[in-house]
């Protein structure tokens, strides 16, 4: 299943939030000043004069949430590593992952050997799931039984219990759902090391697609987005892609479709 990327939510005028905050550490004049003599058009060139001076905690100010569908809890394990951001995710505690969904790596399935090796694989560990969820849950409901709880409340919470040790055995590729909110800066951060030729490519399209949609609302804020090489030299040093030029005209184009 691929991945879906939504913009649920986002800063309100996040360009001249941006530039509103920038201002007042360059000027005596009080805030609400401030904002009343600030035009959309010269909150774009102050936001790109941050942008010249490497000034960059303006932009914590303005954030943006996403709606992230059809990933892998391999990315989720990835994408928490951004610590700076908040994150609220499907729950395989309280959600049942009985017929649970599940991401196919691309070069797994162009092989048909290993797509067969791999659904085979997805298939045992449904088939472990359901068995322990069954087990576990008889199990709770006789002990919750056994302390009062009549069967009906009882069976309701030994479900919940079962799912907290069931879910051991799910792997990496089973699907999940998350909203994620990122300040500009952090997003910026983000997109240097995610939207590198040599991140993995599951987040690396997650990635790209949060680009997509922050460019359409804001363009100013995320001029330099992307990977290091697309607007400068790159930061890999002997691990470098060496794809340079063509990151370079791949994020041109994902800014440009935005305007």
């Amino acid at each position: 299943m691929p991945a879906k990327v939504f913009l649920i939510a986002h800063s309100y005028n996040p360009v001249k939030t941006v530039a509103q905050a920038a201002k007042l550490c360059y000027s005596s004049s009080n805030i609400e000043d401030l904002g009343n003599n600030l035009t959309d058009e010269k909150a774009k060139d102050f936001v790109q004069m941050l942008s010249d001076l490497g000034h960059e905690s303006p932009l914590e100010h303005a954030s943006f949430t996403f709606g992230i569908e059809g990933v892998s809890r391999a990315l989720l394990a990835q994408i928490t590593r951004h610590r700076i951001a908040s994150y609220s995710v499907k729950s395989q505690r309280y959600v049942s992952e009985k017929m649970f969904e599940f991401v196919l790596p691309p070069e797994i399935e162009e092989d048909e050997h290993a797509k067969e090796i791999y659904l085979n694989a997805m298939q045992s560990a449904q088939q472990s799931y359901d068995n322990l969820a069954a087990i576990l849950t008889e199990n709770h409901t006789k002990k919750l039984m056994a302390e009062g709880k009549d069967e009906k409340s009882a069976r309701k919470a030994a479900v919940k219990l079962a799912n907290e040790d069931a879910r051991f055995v799910l792997p990496n590729a089973c699907e999940t759902k998350m909203v994620v909110t990122m300040n500009t800066r952090s997003l910026l951060n983000f997109f240097k090391h995610r939207c590198c030729n040599r991140a993995q490519w599951e987040i690396r399209a997650v990635a790209e697609q949060m680009l997509t949609e922050v460019c359409k609302v804001a363009p100013e804020l995320f001029a330099k987005a992307g990977p290091s090489c697309a607007y400068g030299p790159c930061c890999e040093g002997a691990m470098t892609c060496g794809k340079a030029k063509e990151m370079r005209e791949k994020y041109k184009k994902i800014l440009n479709n935005a305007e």
